[in-house]
């Protein structure tokens, strides 16, 4: 249903690179970038992920996070080292989540402008 996502961040470069090292870990890379943008995808040109600078950066506040897809669980385990390594803060250690359902594996962090992100996998 979706095509892509915009978010807004308020230091493109630092935010660059937390999306670098967290979204590498799951196979995504930067697809485009300029002054004021970086787009991260699979396929150059063709963002999935855009951040935007902007401020004032205002995150969404509870109920509201972007999920991404993980191949694997030792890739969601990547994911959510990688995010804390360049000063993201722990929203939730990777493991099973069965609320979600019986194969869900999830690791949960916050980004540097305060946006909840999630990587997840059913796939073992």
């Amino acid at each position: 249903m979706l095509h892509h996502l915009s978010i807004a961040v308020s230091n493109l470069p630092l935010s660059g690179a937390f999306y670098d090292a967290a979204l590498g870990a799951l196979g995504y890379r930067r697809v485009f970038e300029d002054d004021t943008a970086i787009g991260y995808g699979v396929e150059d040109g063709k963002d999935k992920l855009c951040l935007k600078l902007r401020t004032p950066v205002i995150a969404p506040g509870p109920g509201f996070h972007v999920a991404f897809a993980a191949p694997s669980r030792a890739a969601v385990d990547r994911f959510h080292a990688a995010g804390l390594a360049a000063g993201g803060a722990d929203n939730g250690a990777p493991g099973p989540r069965p609320d979600y359902g019986a194969e869900y594996y999830a690791g949960f962090i916050v980004d540097l402008d305060g946006y909840r992100i999630e990587a997840h996998t059913e796939a073992g």
